[in-house]
């Protein structure tokens, strides 16, 4: 049996805010692993995780499979909107969420990162967000949409720039996507489905780049619907949340009719980084039950005797 063995490895997973969601389950993966684990919380809501983490509120879901607790080396405050502190505008430096926090770009964690544990071995990119994520494509702003590509995506290239060269020779890096990259999916607006695009094809042009220039493995998941607190806040189609609407779908549709599991993704991610795929990289990993190899809506009223498969 090959195990995913970890031991050793420091992973630092960008955008961990609280217990749900695919990057809380892709550190847990690793830690059952192994590996030791730095997280990167989204500066206005670090408080709020440290304190929810100290008081007990994860306790359940950090349990892992031999009796102990995921534990986490250090938390990081990270806005990746941000490369370098000139690029902070003065609002976001003087608001009250920032004021305490002296370092949260994506230089100045790479460098902290780097001055508290040396070289660490990969990096996991949890990040998404789009402001006008409710709003159709067609009432999308320009601002609204330049931010999805900058939170979503730019991101994941700027964390690459930074990070690369601190990582070990054999490290690896991932990030999320998701089935809108390629398909419409009405509801996932304000440009997110535009960043998720982006965001694969700069997986391919960075597992280039970066494996000529540091060696490091670069690929992406694309994952299935899942009902975190992020997609809750999508919005609703009707009576049900967007996000109920789209796991109903894939169980009606997907070649598996089950809902998917954080777990899952979280496993897929462990190997992905693992030296077991020491071989694969600029690769898009479907981790959907399926989802993406359909064409058609088998639930739909008009496909009659096919409901029946």
């Amino acid at each position: 049996m090959l195990n995913i063995d970890l031991k050793g490895k420091k992973v630092f997973v960008a955008g961990i805010g609280d217990d749900q969601g695919y990057g809380w389950a892709i550190a847990k993966a690793l830690a059952e692993a192994g590996a030791e684990i730095l997280i990167g919380t989204w500066t206005p809501i670090l408080k709020i995780f440290t304190q929810s983490w100290a008081a007990g509120k994860f306790d359940e879901s950090r349990q892992l499979s031999n009796g102990s607790m995921m534990q986490y080396l250090k938390v990081y405050p990270l806005d990746a909107s941000f490369d370098y502190p000139a690029d902070v505008p003065q609002d976001i430096r003087e608001n009250k969420r920032y004021l305490d926090v002296p370092r949260y770009t994506v230089s100045e964690v790479a460098e902290d990162v780097e001055r508290d544990f040396g070289r660490i071995d990969y990096v996991v990119h949890a990040l998404a967000n789009a402001p006008e994520v409710k709003k159709p494509l067609l009432e999308t702003s320009r601002n609204g949409y330049l931010a999805a590509l900058s939170s979503s995506s730019y991101s994941f290239v700027s964390l690459l720039q930074h990070f690369g060269p601190r990582l070990n020779q054999g490290g690896a890096a991932i990030s999320l996507s998701y089935l809108a990259s390629e398909r419409v999916i009405p509801g996932y607006g304000g440009g997110m489905s535009s960043a998720k695009a982006a965001l694969e094809s700069d997986t391919r042009v960075l597992a280039w780049e970066a494996g000529r220039k540091w060696g490091i493995r670069v690929n992406v998941i694309s994952a299935g619907a899942l009902r975190s607190r992020a997609a809750r806040a999508i919005g609703s189609t009707g009576a049900m949340s967007f996000i109920d609407c789209m796991i109903e779908y894939s169980k009606a549709n997907a070649p598996l009719t089950k809902e998917l599991f954080a777990e899952e993704v979280g496993q897929s991610a462990s190997f992905l980084l693992s030296p077991l795929a020491s071989a694969i990289t600029g690769v898009t990993l479907y981790v959907d039950n399926g989802m993406h190899a359909m064409g058609l809506a088998v639930d739909s009223p008009t496909m009659g005797v096919y409901q029946t498969l």
